[in-house]
């Protein structure tokens, strides 16, 4: 399945002549149950990504979890992510930083947004490469997220890149008791509203069946419709950074 959705990613970006970065986690280490499906495993993985490197050329990123991981991974992917869970993690960001690849951090829910110069900082190491963050939501009382668009000016004034996570931030964490629910509804609405704000790119899980899928289901985006969010998403991203001499932001 990782290699259909790569294929048909690859034909939206030559269509529309967008960058995509595919992502895919070897392990959902972060499950709310522990009866959850993780996935395959790191080993079983490195194959996968590079058949999908061969067969697209599609840039390729994944989660990590452990330090150990970090160079294991690193041949076979573009860019290191630190999952929102551990973008605390001093030693896991040092780690993916010394493989000499750029690193997107997911911001902690737990998180403000000034709090990601620190993250930024643990990986200045000797062979930084450069940070992304991303931006997923912010806890909300329980069971639920908050998009605060105000975040997404302040982390940019960190100087990196900044990533809106649209399906993520349309969870609602732990709310179907041992698994996460949502409402995929909300994806392409923050989507659009992260845009208008200047954003440098945004993050959708898709699935060809998202029902069936086994992590996120509730969010994840159908595979059909991607080509045409992405299609409002560039039009409204050339309408904002077109005379950015303009722009209120």
């Amino acid at each position: 399945m990782a290699i259909e959705v790569a294929q048909k990613l690859v034909q939206i970006s030559d269509e529309l002549e967008v960058k995509i970065i595919f992502k895919a986690s070897f392990d959902k280490a972060n499950r709310t149950s522990s009866q959850s499906p993780r996935g395959i495993g790191l080993e079983a993985a490195l194959p996968i990504f590079e058949e999908i490197k061969k067969l697209t050329n599609l840039p390729i990123t994944t989660d990590v979890h452990e330090c150990a991981q970090c160079a294991k991974v690193a041949p076979y992917i573009d860019l290191v992510q630190i999952p929102a869970l551990l973008s605390r993690q001093t030693d896991l960001l040092i780690a993916a930083a010394n493989t000499g690849l750029p690193v997107n951090i997911k911001k902690g829910p737990f998180m403000a947004p000034e709090d990601m110069l620190y993250a930024i900082e643990k990986t200045r190491t000797q062979k930084f490469r450069g940070a992304i963050i991303t931006e997923r939501g912010t806890s909300f009382g329980y069971n639920n997220l908050i998009a605060d668009m105000r975040s997404l000016t302040i982390l940019k004034e960190t100087s990196a890149p900044v990533i809106f996570d649209a399906s993520h931030a349309s969870q609602y964490p732990t709310a179907l008791g041992s698994i996460s629910g949502g409402d995929r509804r909300f994806t392409p609405i923050l989507a659009r509203a992260a845009v208008a704000v200047g954003v440098a790119g945004v993050f959708i899980e898709t699935h060809p069946n998202p029902k069936h899928a086994l992590s996120d289901s509730a969010t994840q985006f159908p595979l059909d419709d991607l080509a045409h969010l992405i299609k409002q998403l560039i039009s409204l991203d050339r309408l904002i950074k077109v005379s950015p001499e303009k722009a209120l932001i």
